[in-house]
């Protein structure tokens, strides 16, 4: 290798690492001006935590989980909602994109010199902590009404990387959503598309319990993929279907995310990018 060679390979690697280095500080930046409006907004935090928590006391104790499970149905339910929960939420992501969008707050940010996708990865960021602090509220409830997880902390902690996985590509779907509605009040008609994913689930009952056509789309659904492996990895029944959807369920609790992320992604970075276009 020439001299000449070796310096422009050394200065490509330089130019490479500075623009890695000032891509993760600009998102950082967006990240904390994302977590600064929690201390702002503390009620809206705290409603987004709460809600997940009424849903599962109310479907434990007054409307009835678990159809289609022998035993204790809260071993059933709680990772079921579990998984609802990483779906659910998505409206204050939307908000909050949708708003700065109408105020041109994004406008502003792209015409300083910053890597035009950090605002949304900054955005991602805050959210998906959010969605931690969500699971650990969540997972405590689930203790206080007897639900327990059965096999060790390691598969624990993979239940909890799959749901974070979930919640990672259905954010990605939100912001890309968002980004279409393009205005606040857009933004309930558009969240209403996600509820038929989590009611058409086997967050409630077993597919086995429902009419034939109805369950098989219902395993087909890429949340009940991901309720279905979370269970089989805490140790909790309702894993076991015997079709290909259920028995194959932790990898489709991977591909599903996988595959949403790889279609969504792109597209709401490309139409970040051409907002102003």
């Amino acid at each position: 290798m020439s001299a000449d060679t070796a310096t422009a390979a050394a200065t490509t690697r330089i130019t490479v690492q500075g623009r890695v280095g000032w891509a993760l500080a600009d998102s950082w930046t967006m990240t904390r001006r994302e977590l600064a409006h929690w201390a702002r907004q503390p009620v809206q935090m705290a409603v987004g935590l709460v809600f997940p928590v009424m849903l599962l006391l109310m479907f434990n104790y007054l409307v009835g989980g678990g159809r289609g499970v022998e035993g204790d149905t809260a071993e059933f339910l709680v990772p079921g909602m579990l998984a609802l929960t990483m779906a659910f939420g998505l409206e204050g992501t939307m908000l909050a994109v949708t708003q700065d969008l109408g105020k041109g707050v994004i406008d502003r940010f792209r015409s300083m010199p910053m890597v035009s996708g950090a605002v949304l990865v900054g955005r991602s960021v805050a959210d998906m902590l959010q969605s931690v602090a969500a699971l650990a509220v969540m997972i405590g409830v689930g203790y206080a009404v007897g639900w327990r997880w059965h096999n060790g902390l390691a598969a624990a902690l993979g239940a909890i990387g799959l749901l974070l996985l979930f919640r990672f590509a259905m954010l990605w779907v939100g912001i890309q959503l968002a980004m279409v509605a393009g205005r606040p009040e857009m933004v309930q008609a558009v969240q209403i598309l996600v509820w038929p994913v989590g009611f058409l689930s086997n967050v409630f009952a077993t597919p086995a319990s429902m009419p034939g056509w109805l369950g098989a789309v219902v395993e087909w659904n890429p949340m009940s993929a991901t309720a279905t492996a979370v269970r089989d990895l805490f140790g909790n029944p309702g894993a076991a279907g015997g079709t290909w959807a259920s028995d194959h369920a932790g990898l489709l609790a991977v591909a599903w995310p996988l595959a949403l992320t790889a279609v969504f992604f792109p597209l709401a970075v490309t139409r970040f990018k051409n907002l102003s276009n």
